[in-house]
């Protein structure tokens, strides 16, 4: 009688995670723009770029500082962790993230040592490497429930297509929603290049013009994400939901900047009678385009997105901010803003070429990634 030999199942080994390594790229250079934001006055002062560590520490610390430079470290010890799964793993995933990031702060403090307008400091540096610690600690004690076959692994393949390159466009979608936190776009508006070139002459337009370019701006912009966000979909999925989920935190995230950044009489004073028109009419037209097959819905998206950034380019000052900005108190959040202002000019570029490059490959590509995040 012949011996059978038993039947060993064999399972796919987990592989690294495209969208946690995409998103620790995304976030180390938006790291390395806010620390050392304007990028301009380099100079030798005299003091050696490690100085900063011997110096007593500030005579003046506020809470405000501490929290900030502690929560702005947190994802980056957070996705760095992530980023090593599965190659490294527990206690040496743990101490390798954190390294890192403490390793970029204290880069960073030592080049502020040549620019004027930052200050190096050991408490910065103290307290992003906690950041750091933290943000890798919560990765490590709850990042199994993010990789390998947690909730949120589940959700990523039942609703998007699998595929590194459709990890790279979520990471595009959580940067749109980051540029709402610039209070000086119009709403949904990014692309503004006119900031790098000279000073154009003001021009004086009735408020009807501003209010028909914003409506505008708003309605092609809302379409187009809206048809990004389904190319990106598993088909068959009821997209109304996501777009829905989408959309109201890319209005609270710009209720929040108006109110907090902007200091606005009202945090509601970004809903302008042009940005209603607008939503009201990209909400009608995203519904009839939707039913648009794929390809279709791709190629729409792009014109729509160009079409609105050369709009946002042609606007004119919005009369409702016009005193505000003038004389916005940028304070605390300079660097910040700076960041969120570079990100909404490159943002709709971006975009536009990873539409280019989305576009040749078919609507079941990449469906050999099922064990990527």
């Amino acid at each position: 009688m012949a011996r059978t030999e038993p039947v060993v199942e064999a399972r796919a080994s987990p592989r690294p995670s495209p969208l946690a390594r995409y998103l620790l790229l995304a976030y180390v250079l938006l790291v390395i723009y806010a620390s050392l934001y304007p990028f301009s006055g380099w100079r030798d002062q005299g003091v050696g770029p490690f100085a900063y560590l011997s110096e007593r520490l500030p005579r003046y610390i506020t809470a405000f500082d501490v929290v900030t430079n502690l929560v702005a470290y947190m994802p980056l010890g957070f996705f760095a962790l992530l980023a090593l799964h599965p190659l490294v793993r527990g206690k040496r995933a743990f101490a390798l993230s954190s390294l890192a990031s403490c390793a970029l702060s204290f880069a960073m403090e030592a080049l502020q040592t040549y620019l004027p307008s930052r200050i190096s400091s050991n408490l910065d540096l103290a307290t992003n490497s906690l950041g750091a610690l933290v943000g890798a600690g919560l990765a490590l004690f709850f990042g199994a429930g993010l990789l390998g076959r947690g909730k949120m692994h589940e959700l990523r393949h039942r609703w998007v297509l699998d595929g590194h390159q459709y990890d790279l466009g979520l990471v595009l979608l959580g940067l749109w929603l980051f540029t709402q936190l610039n209070p000086a776009t119009l709403l949904f508006g990014n692309g503004d290049l006119r900031g790098l070139f000279e000073e154009v002459p003001a021009v004086l337009h009735p408020v009807e013009v501003f209010i028909q370019m914003e409506a505008v701006v708003t309605a092609c912009n809302m379409v187009a994400i809206g048809l990004f966000l389904s190319c990106l979909a598993q088909d068959g999925r009821p997209l109304r939901g996501l777009l829905l989920g989408l959309l109201a935190a890319a209005l609270a995230l710009k209720t929040v900047a108006v109110g907090e950044l902007l200091k606005a009489q009202t945090v509601f004073a970004w809903l302008t009678p042009g940005a209603l028109l607008g939503l009201v009419a990209g909400a009608l037209a995203l519904m009839l385009v939707l039913a648009l097959p794929r390809a279709a819905r791709m190629a729409l998206a792009g014109l729509l997105l160009m079409a609105a950034t050369v709009l946002v380019n042609l606007a004119p000052e919005n009369p409702y901010f016009v005193d505000t900005l003038q004389f916005w108190p940028q304070g605390y959040f300079l660097n910040f803003n700076g960041v969120t202002h570079l990100v909404s000019l490159v943002w709709p570029f971006a975009t536009l070429f990873y539409l280019l490059l989305l576009a040749p490959r078919p609507a079941g590509a990449g469906s050999g990634g099922a064990d990527q995040l």
